[in-house]
């Protein structure tokens, strides 16, 4: 049976890595566990860790994975039964491959010259290429994972290289997409970030630990401060109380991916220098300086529309109304891809205080409209409990196009501006009026920085 989720009606990144490497004798199982909880945003399907002693024997590696959230895979016995000063972790929101416990990560492969636990976000798009070389060299099978390539291409490299970073570097020089990685080995922790820096990664440290992670959030989050980004292209070593850079790869155009700034990203992190709140503070002042409609309150969809709405009132000198209630405990309800179930799942994630709308002339942010059944549902949510009238501002521009590099941007034919112009969807979801934030505005939001804005423009960078 197919099976969406409550919140099929918005994107969803393809998973949050974490790394770490910490003195001997001091156990990183528990940091992990904190870091892949902060990072839980980026996927709810399964977690893993992998942990390994750098002072005990080669390919003594402990790990666990399954499925579910973070606390619902680990017990307290669990975390306290994985004993090792390094190791990886990984939460997954599947865009490749099926939600099931053998795409989880971490993939743990032990090699005559020692073991390898190996984490990444994002999509190679050369995977399948690489995969059919591996399959007449007798490696990898017609079932193996995009992750599972990734560790044989490393491998291979590392039969015929002096170390493991070396390996990284000639697996790295083969990829094409959009990704981070961090590999461990019994001794070192490697990390590599794709050359155009479309998917995040940040180093941080800890006293003498050092801490490799998809958002600096997560490095907050076991009491780390952030050092910087993972330069695109480049691979970072972790060997004892030493950090090692090569830069040998970082010589492509940069293209991040905008969308960490809209929603992705947790909006207390810090993404290539950017304040994930700033940018989506700015996006919202950008909608109101284009806008001339008149209205008597703003307000934010929980959560991803809500600082978005804050920029929008600051810059209208309107009111900032907390109009819904959300219900945190529906947990990850399932549901079937139906029209009433869908509209019953908003309903239950959203309640409106008809006090705070009735006889208003409401504004209502949010981040995104992929398919607009949940924007349709929420105005009528609002019309019901007496608004007088629903205007929809959206902090991106429409989505038009897929994306190849781990979003799950689904295809044309699903993105609803992609079939029909902007007043068509305003009639569809029964808006008053409806406006986009337009793509020369994500200078205002993320200044200079070079963007991946293909699910825009169609003008993909690799």
């Amino acid at each position: 049976m197919i099976r969406e989720r409550i919140s099929d009606d918005k994107l969803h990144e393809e998973c949050g890595v974490f790394g770490i490497y910490a003195p001997a004798g001091f156990d990183v199982a528990g940091d992990i566990y904190y870091g892949l909880t902060a990072l839980q945003h980026r996927g709810q399907e399964s977690a893993g860790i992998s942990v390994s002693d750098t002072t005990g024997e080669l390919g003594n590696v402990c790990m666990k994975k399954g499925m579910g959230l973070v606390h619902e895979v680990f017990s307290e016995s669990d975390i306290s039964g994985m004993h090792g000063n390094i190791g990886v972790g990984h939460v997954r929101y599947s865009t490749t491959g099926g939600s099931i416990i053998e795409n989880a990560q971490p993939i743990s492969m032990n090699y005559i010259k020692g073991s390898l636990s190996l984490v990444h976000n994002g999509n190679i798009v050369n995977a399948g290429e690489l995969k059919k070389e591996q399959m007449l060299r007798g490696q990898a099978h017609y079932t193996s994972s995009d992750s599972e390539v990734l560790s044989y291409e490393i491998i291979s490299e590392r039969l015929k290289t002096g170390t493991i970073e070396d390996a990284v570097k000639g697996a790295a020089s083969r990829l094409r997409g959009g990704y981070a990685i961090i590999v461990m080995s019994p001794r070192k922790l490697v990390a590599f970030r794709d050359p155009a820096g479309i998917k995040p990664l940040v180093i941080g440290i800890r006293e003498k630990t050092y801490i490799i992670a998809s958002e600096s959030s997560a490095i907050k989050a076991v009491g780390g401060e952030l050092i910087r980004d993972i330069e695109p292209g480049e691979i970072v070593t972790v060997s004892g109380g030493n950090i090692k850079s090569d830069k040998t790869l970082c010589n492509a155009p940069r293209a991040h991916c905008i969308f960490e700034y809209i929603y992705f990203a947790r909006s207390d992190s810090i993404i290539d220098k950017v304040p994930v709140y700033d940018a989506r503070f700015r996006a919202g002042q950008a909608l109101a300086q284009a806008d001339r409609t008149e209205a008597d309150i703003v307000c934010g969809v929980p959560d991803s529309g809500l600082i978005a709405a804050e920029g929008y009132a600051a810059a209208k000198h309107l009111p900032l109304t907390g109009v819904f209630h959300k219900n945190s405990y529906i947990g990850r309800s399932f549901i079937k891809p139906t029209d009433h179930e869908r509209k019953m799942a908003v309903q239950m994630k959203l309640s409106v205080h008809a006090s705070a709308v009735k006889d208003k002339r409401i504004v209502i942010i949010d981040d995104s409209i992929v398919r607009g059944t949940t924007m349709r549902t929420i105005i009528n949510m609002l019309r019901e409990a007496g608004a007088a009238e629903v205007h929809v501002r959206i902090s991106s521009p429409p989505f038009l196009y897929p994306c190849f590099y781990g979003t799950d941007v689904p295809s044309s034919g699903q993105l609803i501006a992609s079939q029909h112009s902007t007043e068509e969807v305003r009639e569809r979801i029964g808006a008053d009026s409806l406006a986009y934030l337009k793509i020369d505005d994500f200078r205002t939001m993320a200044g200079d920085l070079p963007l991946c804005t293909a699910c825009f423009d169609n003008n993909y960078p690799v």
